[in-house]
């Protein structure tokens, strides 16, 4: 299980207001995009829930329990892949589970196998494609036993076709897990394509928090994007990010 709720946080930096008030709710499951210009808070959201921050105001739950400022309850994929040059993908891969002191290698290859990397179990870092090294490590992140996954901008880096393909793959190996995924987003098509709900944060934290709910149903068309409604709600989450803002659909 991995419910999520953070109720009336807020946070500063100094004096620079960054969240006020901010009340969210991921259920179980479910695949949920954040959104917003830079400087909303994105990153700062993943912090305080990791535990690498404590907010000023509020509370953060997982499950009914409280987390706020506790560290260890989540996994986490940051932007750039980190994985260490002299460990092979194998024992990259296995890194969390060693932490925990427990490792499963078999598990780990039949990971990889669906990641499509059976054939680098055993190459390093250094041999691998910029994709591969997101696979990688995202696989990494599957491997930890925490129901709630964090991922922070993870294709922001890769080119586009490149990035294509990574929003397919990841949907294809989170519909065989279906585990509670945060996924911080600046792209609009790639919360449409991959959320069941988008959060759109505003650029000024006093604003209200605004929440869009994905109408395509699984799974998504390759094609997707192209489709003319696709395209409808790309624009109207486009005035969302701006200041004046428009109705939700």
């Amino acid at each position: 299980m991995g419910t999520l709720e953070l109720k009336n946080v807020s946070m500063s930096y100094d004096t620079k207001k960054v969240l006020e008030q901010l009340n969210m709710t991921i259920h179980d499951g479910e695949f949920i995009s954040i959104l917003g210009p830079s400087g909303s808070g994105k990153s700062t959201i993943f912090h305080l829930i990791g535990g690498m921050l404590t907010p000023d105001e509020g509370a953060i739950f997982l499950n009914n329990k409280e987390i706020t400022g506790k560290k260890g309850h989540i996994s986490y994929m940051p932007q750039a892949p980190s994985l260490f040059p002299w460990r092979t993908v194998l024992e990259n891969v296995l890194l969390i589970q060693e932490i925990n002191g427990k490792k499963d290698k078999q598990l780990a290859l039949d990971m990889l196998k669906k990641a499509g990397l059976a054939d680098y179990a055993y190459a390093y870092p250094d041999d691998l494609s910029g994709g591969m090294k997101q696979r990688v490590s995202f696989v990494r992140a599957l491997m930890s036993p925490m129901p709630l996954l964090c991922l922070d901008e993870p294709f922001g880096a890769l080119d586009e076709l490149t990035r294509l393909d990574m929003q397919k793959w990841l949907l294809s190996l989170w519909s065989m897990d279906k585990r509670t995924v945060l996924f911080i987003t600046h792209n609009i098509e790639e919360a449409l394509y991959l959320s069941d709900r988008i959060y759109i944060l505003p650029s000024n934290p006093n604003d209200s928090l605004m929440e869009v709910t994905v109408p395509f149903p699984r799974p998504r068309a390759d094609d997707l994007w192209l489709n003319e409604d696709f395209l409808e709600w790309k624009k109207d989450i486009y005035y969302k990010l701006k200041p004046s803002g428009m109705t939700a659909k």
